[in-house]
């Protein structure tokens, strides 16, 4: 991860993950945010902003992400009202600052931060849309398509500003076979129209993938793991 990292921090310097719920996305960020936070000299601001779901969320594990020296912002809710921390405009903006955000879930999650499309749409702003084949809703193309034109569309981030980050995972189980199996899933099904720019998969597993797929392998630590799901 460290050397694809270092090729993107050359160019930008805001990272949003969004896409279908249970993709990862959480997941993901969070391994972002810890990496650049050893790898670059500048702050890094985590964003919470994942107002879709009680589970599974970033700000379970702030506590480690401030130990990893990232300043963790989200917003106190009452019963997950749809509310946006403050501050997300001033840090996309400032140069100084490395800024990593954990969207919501779905088109509702995503609309959150279409305020913002301006600066999502610009030059220093990386957009992923992480695709998990083993999610119902990457079935097939049509809820692939389906997911991504909600999505992108409520958040108002053009497709050509979007990186796909296909995350075949199914948990702490995840056997390699399977996450190789999940990504030719997912090339097969969006191939004919988009292309697949990076792979994530648990980093136990990663030296039985890393041969086997022609994307960029990202390995993943599972953070948020819960005592009812070991």
């Amino acid at each position: 991860m460290k050397q694809i990292l270092t090729e993107l921090l050359k160019n930008k310097k805001n990272f949003v993950f969004v896409g279908e719920a249970g993709s990862g996305k959480s997941e993901i960020a969070i391994n972002f945010a810890i990496q650049l936070a050893r790898l670059s000299d500048k702050p890094v601001h985590f964003f919470d902003v994942d107002q879709t779901k009680p589970l599974f969320r970033s700000r379970d594990v702030k506590e480690k992400l401030q130990e990893e020296n990232v300043t963790f912002h989200y917003e106190e809710q009452f019963f997950d009202a749809p509310t946006i921390v403050g501050g997300v405009r001033e840090h996309l903006m400032n140069e100084n600052v490395i800024v990593v955000i954990d969207v919501g879930g779905d088109h509702l999650g995503a609309r959150l931060i279409g305020g913002f499309a301006p600066l999502l749409n610009r030059e220093f702003t990386q957009n992923f849309f992480v695709i998990n084949s083993y999610r119902p809703w990457s079935k097939d193309l049509v809820a692939i398509d389906g997911t991504m034109a909600r999505v992108l569309g409520m958040a108002h981030i053009e497709l050509a500003n979007v990186s796909i980050m296909s995350n075949p995972n199914v948990g702490l189980t995840t056997t390699a076979e399977e996450a190789i199996r999940g990504n030719d899933k997912v090339k097969a099904l969006i191939d004919e129209y988009l292309s697949i720019d990076y792979m994530c998969a648990r980093e136990e597993i990663c030296p039985d993938i890393e041969d086997k797929v022609e994307v960029p392998l990202l390995p993943i630590k599972l953070y948020l793991t819960y005592e009812w799901n070991e």
